[in-house]
């Protein structure tokens, strides 16, 4: 099994990591007072307003691309939304698409790292794409806005968009490194190709129609799905039906009753 540290070195797969402990964009509200920049006689360190500015203009971007949609959303709407002036935005970027792309970036850094941590943890190749895929789903159900930004509301951005797409899915074929050889004539990299498209595809079908605190309940249908290539029918159902318990999710660091409230989108 491959630790996450040589995963990260092996490639782009460590561009726009974070710690497990920063909040995926959009699991917090912009404008939420604990988070507002204090005024007073000790000056706050510059670095540090920029970095809240920027936290801010993420969970302000996901949230209002996620209820007006791309097309429709402003940079004034996602200013209002971090609690942010104009001024500051374009301080940070360059227009409304530059801060999609930078939050998209960084959203999906942190989501990935999650991934990572979880299939580094387990013994084999079965037991690691579980635990990703696992957190896959988790994560995203735990902030619906997120994933409405970056895997719906991403068709609207255009082509840089869609390169930073490809390159996200390229990298998620890194998770079969330690795969069985798989039957059949198929390609290898063809075939990883397909599994990861299609898992792409199911997520985004249920993100589309609102479904996106469903999203933990598809953990078998997509474990089947990509076992069966590399295991065999028989095997593929053993594996999937012999390791379902209560254990519980894994949701994004800052998301409050995840379960609850958040998890309803």
């Amino acid at each position: 099994m491959k630790s996450a540290a040589a995963l990260a070195d092996a490639g782009p797969l460590a561009e726009g990591a974070a710690p497990e402990s920063t909040p995926l964009p959009g699991a917090r509200e912009g404008r939420d007072p604990a988070r507002a920049i204090k005024r007073g006689p000790s000056r706050v360190p510059p670095e540090l307003v920029a970095a809240t500015q920027r936290d801010r203009l993420y969970d302000g971007l996901v949230h209002t691309v996620a209820a007006r949609g791309y097309a429709e959303a402003t940079v004034t709407d996602i200013c209002r939304a971090a609690g942010v002036t104009r001024p500051a935005f374009y301080v940070h970027f360059d227009g409304k698409q530059d801060a999609f792309l930078a939050t998209y970036r960084h959203g999906t850094g942190v989501l990935f790292r999650m991934m990572e941590k979880a299939y580094s943890q387990e013994t084999d190749w079965r037991a690691g794409t579980r635990a990703g895929l696992r957190v896959l789903l988790d994560v995203l159900a735990s902030v619906p806005a997120f994933a409405q930004m970056a895997i719906v509301e991403i068709e609207a951005v255009g082509p840089p968009a869609r390169r930073e797409r490809g390159d996200l899915l390229e990298r998620f074929s890194r998770f079969f490194d330690d795969a069985p050889r798989p039957a059949g004539p198929a390609a290898p990299e063809e075939l990883i190709e397909a599994l990861v498209g299609g898992v792409y595809a199911t997520i985004y079908r249920y993100v589309a129609t609102g479904r996106a605190a469903d999203l933990p309940g598809l953990l078998p249908t997509l474990e089947y799905f990509v076992f069966v290539p590399f295991l065999g029918i028989d095997e593929a159902v053993s594996e999937v039906e012999s390791v379902y318990d209560d254990r519980e999710r894994t949701v994004a660091p800052c998301v409050a009753n995840a379960l609850g409230d958040n998890g309803r989108g």
